[in-house]
């Protein structure tokens, strides 16, 4: 990469995404390229920035305060402030030489022709750059309803439409919306893979191409044999609270220091440990290939089972039903609260809990480092979150050439 801005490391060392837009899924996107070594630039407006740089609760340090949420995300990043409205010839100007410079360009600001992008002008201006939309419905030009993709969209609304949040919480109730930002963050998952496997298709041929993320679909590919259950099985699935409709033990548990273990069993063989590892009878809770059926869950006697290993549960402590069950090779942990992550001794060991310096506050603050792990070419944060506008002098001079002096001008005029 031509004047690099930032350390080498990781897969993606030489690949530049510039990302405009705000809050969680396409930034999330970004961050997770990041965390791998790419460059980002984030474009902030000025004075504003991402909106998500204002969502509670705040760190603070001497009378320094930050976003808890984007001190977390926003790491790895490169802050350039500039007014996106590429009818001014300025802006115009540094949008199209960064993107000249940009192997991949994502965006989450919907109704993008409004600010004058289009993707023809991106693609003639840069043949192999990826661009990837971000968007609660995704674009016309990938299919559907006009008059519904240019809706607005959050995290809630898409876990609505995907017909995911139909299948969480307990029936007898209200659905229970996924936290936190489940959407967003998969969509986020789904953004990054297409871009990357866009990207390694424009490095293999040179040809760039966009790619189309709606929070909807990203969320509806979660739901498993949702759709297919009910097109091929006639099968409107319900809400089943932290219970499996169909095998058991599988759920959330009390235990007697009032905690909650979960507890997730399938399989005969697996059920037989747990069973004995529960002093259960397995013989009596036998049910046709033992875990996995209607009948061990809704019969009578699956209810007695339930039962049982509710009993059992209340009758210990979570360290002591997580001992007995992970000795028994049963999958069994307590419900963590933070207080307890970031002290865990496999954790620490992974490197989960990581410091870096925060660059609004800037003071060490601990976070959740890098996953998933490689062995050649690691992740690592370099850098905390940026300050609003922190790079765009370095970006506009290193990348652009431009001297103080029309920079200068461009604060003028308010445009970076």
């Amino acid at each position: 990469m031509k004047n690099k801005i930032i350390p080498d490391f990781g897969p993606l060392k030489g690949v530049r995404v510039l990302c405009a837009g705000s809050l969680i899924a396409m930034p999330h996107a970004a961050g997770l390229l990041a965390d791998f070594g790419a460059e980002v630039i984030a474009i902030e407006r000025p004075g504003v920035g991402d909106t998500y740089r204002g969502m509670a609760p705040f760190a603070r340090n001497d009378g320094q305060a930050v976003s808890a949420s984007w001190a977390q995300d926003a790491r790895n990043r490169l802050s350039l402030t500039l007014e996106l409205d590429l009818k001014v010839p300025e802006i115009k100007e540094i949008f199209f030489g960064l993107i000249k410079k940009s192997d991949i360009f994502m965006e989450n600001m919907v109704w993008t022709e409004k600010f004058g992008l289009f993707d023809e002008e991106l693609l003639e201006a840069n043949p192999k750059l990826v661009i990837v939309h971000v968007s609660g419905y995704g674009r016309p030009q990938f299919g559907g309803l006009p008059e519904v993709a240019d809706r607005a969209s959050y995290d809630i609304i898409g876990q609505a439409y995907s017909g995911s949040l139909w299948l969480n919480g307990d029936p007898d109730r209200p659905p229970t919306v996924s936290k936190p930002w489940t959407n967003d963050y998969i969509s986020g998952l789904n953004a990054a893979i297409g871009a990357l496997a866009a990207y390694v298709h424009a490095q293999k041929t040179g040809q760039g191409q966009a790619v189309d993320v709606a929070q909807f679909e990203a969320m509806a590919r979660m739901t498993a044999d949702n759709i297919v259950s009910y097109t091929a099985a006639g099968l409107t699935r319900a809400r089943t609270g932290t219970k499996a409709a169909a095998f058991q033990p599988y759920g959330l548990f009390e235990t007697e220091d009032d905690r909650y273990v979960a507890l997730g069993v399938f399989g005969p063989a697996v059920y037989n440990r747990c069973l004995s590892a529960m002093g259960l009878d397995a013989e009596y809770f036998n049910f046709n290939d033992c875990s996995s059926s209607i009948e061990s869950v809704s019969s009578p006697k699956g209810r007695e089972l339930d039962s049982k290993i509710t009993e059992w549960c209340r009758a210990r402590t979570a360290g002591e039903i997580v001992e007995t069950l992970n000795q028994a090779k049963v999958g069994c942990a307590q419900v963590n609260t933070p207080a307890e992550v970031i002290d865990d001794p496999h954790w620490l060991g992974r490197g989960d809990i990581i410091e870096y310096v925060d660059q609004t506050l800037g003071r060490k603050i601990k976070a959740f480092g890098v996953a998933p792990k490689m062995s050649l070419t690691p992740g690592e944060v370099w850098r905390g979150a940026p300050a609003l506008g922190q790079d765009t002098e370095v970006i506009l001079s290193k990348l652009l050439g431009f001297d103080r002096a029309k920079m200068a001008a461009l604060r003028e005029k308010k445009l970076i």
